[in-house]
């Protein structure tokens, strides 16, 4: 049971950091619409990729109102919740399991 704590504890800390890193890329989306970055630029198509997918789905539920796109801040705040919700779930799982 030892060594199944230690794992979910890494598997914690791995889910926090990965949802951390793509708060950032989500953060990094959003500004690159405000200064009409080169679309071709291979970074800017890489966060378009790793966006995408789940803005777009969120664009279904709440659409862009007045030319404000809510999107990627909904997502941040789903995010978020995982980190608050999730990550701590899985540590005192683990330490249980310790």
């Amino acid at each position: 049971m030892f060594m199944l704590g230690n794992f979910l504890m890494a598997v914690a800390k791995l889910i926090n950091f990965a949802l951390g890193a793509y708060i950032w890329v989500v953060i990094a989306r959003a500004v690159i619409t405000w200064v009409n970055a080169d679309p071709y630029n291979p970074i800017v198509r890489f966060l378009h990729q790793v966006t995408d997918p789940l803005l777009a789905r969120i664009r279904r539920v709440v659409p862009i109102m007045g030319g404000l796109d809510l999107s990627p801040m909904i997502l941040i705040l789903i995010i978020v919740f995982l980190q608050s919700f999730l990550v701590p779930t899985l540590q005192q799982l683990a330490v249980s399991l310790q």
